[in-house]
C-alpha cells in the first residue's frame, strides 16, 4: 500500500493541514484576537451541538458499551492523582494535572475519529465525550477547591463549603453545549421516531462546516500561544498527555477484555493533545495560566508526531 494512501496517513493529514492554515492565518492576521471568541462561540452554541444532536438521534441505548468509557477514566483518573500526588497538593499542581489528562476531544478528536473510524469509531467516542467533561472537570473542580480550602486554612481565612462548589461544577458541566446535544439526541433517539428532512438536512449542513472550522480555529489559537520560557514544564506535562495516558488507558481496556475498534477508539482518544477547558480553569484560579499555554500549545504541535505514531501502532494492535 502507497504510505500515503495508509488509512492513518489519509485521515491525519485533512487534520493537520487545516490547522497549519489556520496557523497561517493567525500569524498573518486574517483572523484578528477580536474575532476568535466570536467563532468559538460559533463552533460551541451552533455547530457542534447540531453534529452532536443529529449523530446520537439514531443511536439506541443497547448500542452503547460503557466498559470502554470505564477503562478509560480508571486510566485518566489514576493518572490524575498519582500527578497531583508526584507534584505536591496545591493549585498549581492541580491545574498541571488536569492539563496532562484532559484531551482535546471536541475541536479535534470528533473529526479525526469520525475520517478515521466512520460513524461507529464516533458513536463510540461520543458516548466518552458526553460524561469526559462532566467527570474531569466535576473532579477537578472538586480538588481545585479542596486546595484552595486548604490555602485558605492555612492563611486562617474561611473557605467555601466543598459541597457547594461541587454541585455548582456538576450543573455547569452538565447544562452544557456538549454533554447536553448528547444526551437529548439519545432520548429523542429512544422514541423511535426520526429526524424530518426539513429538521434533518440543516443539522447536517451546520454539523458538516463544523470540522473544518474547529481545526482552522485551533490553528488560529496556536499561533497565539507563547511557549518559550515553560518550555521544560511543558514538556513533561505534554509528554504525561500525549504518550503516558494513552499507554495507560490502553493497559486498563486490555485488562477489562476491550479489543478491536472500542480500544482503537479510547487510546486514540487519550492520545489527543490537551484541550482548552483546562486554560479555563487556570485563568479562574489565576495560577500556572503561562505553563498551561504553553503546554497546550507543545501538546498540539507534537501531537503530529505522537498522534500519528499511537494511530499507526493500534491500526495493528486493534
Amino acid at each position: 500500500m502507497n504510505f500515503a494512501q495508509h488509512p492513518v496517513v489519509a485521515s491525519l493529514t485533512p487534520v493537520f493541514l487545516l490547522i497549519a492554515l489556520g496557523f497561517l492565518a493567525g500569524r498573518l492576521q486574517w483572523i484578528r484576537d477580536s474575532s476568535i471568541k466570536d467563532l468559538s462561540n460559533l463552533v460551541f452554541l451552533l455547530l457542534i451541538p447540531a453534529l452532536l444532536f443529529r449523530t446520537m438521534s439514531a443511536v439506541r441505548f443497547e448500542q452503547l458499551d460503557l466498559l470502554p468509557v470505564a477503562a478509560y477514566f480508571l486510566a485518566a483518573l489514576t493518572l490524575l492523582g498519582v500527578s497531583i500526588a508526584w507534584r505536591g497538593f496545591n493549585r498549581g499542581s492541580v491545574v498541571m494535572a488536569l492539563a496532562g489528562t484532559f484531551s482535546n476531544m471536541v475541536m479535534l478528536g470528533i473529526t479525526l475519529v469520525e475520517l478515521a473510524y466512520g460513524k461507529a469509531g464516533l458513536v463510540t467516542l461520543l458516548t466518552l465525550v458526553s460524561v469526559h467533561a462532566l467527570i474531569l472537570l466535576t473532579v477537578g473542580s472538586i480538588v481545585l477547591e479542596l486546595a484552595v480550602a486548604r490555602e485558605a486554612r492555612a492563611g486562617g481565612e474561611r473557605a467555601p463549603h466543598v459541597l457547594a462548589t461541587a454541585w455548582s461544577a456538576f450543573k455547569g458541566a452538565l447544562i452544557h453545549p456538549i454533554p447536553l446535544p448528547i444526551l437529548c439526541g439519545l432520548l429523542f433517539a429512544q422514541t423511535g421516531w426520526t429526524l424530518p428532512t426539513v429538521v434533518d438536512r440543516p443539522l447536517q449542513l451546520l454539523g458538516s462546516a463544523f470540522g473544518p472550522i474547529a481545526l482552522v480555529l485551533v490553528g488560529v489559537t496556536l499561533a497565539r500561544t507563547p511557549m518559550a520560557g515553560h518550555l521544560r514544564q511543558a514538556l513533561w506535562i505534554t509528554a504525561s498527555k500525549n504518550l503516558v495516558l494513552p499507554v495507560l488507558v490502553g493497559a486498563s481496556a486490555w485488562a477489562m477484555g476491550i479489543s478491536g475498534l472500542p480500544l482503537t477508539v479510547m487510546v486514540v482518544a487519550a492520545a489527543l493533545p490537551i484541550g482548552a477547558n483546562v486554560f479555563l480553569f487556570a485563568q479562574r484560579y489565576e495560577v500556572a495560566q503561562e505553563i498551561t499555554t504553553a503546554s497546550m500549545g507543545l501538546s498540539t504541535v507534537l501531537a503530529l508526531f505522537t498522534l500519528s505514531l499511537v494511530m499507526l501502532l493500534m491500526s495493528y494492535i486493534g
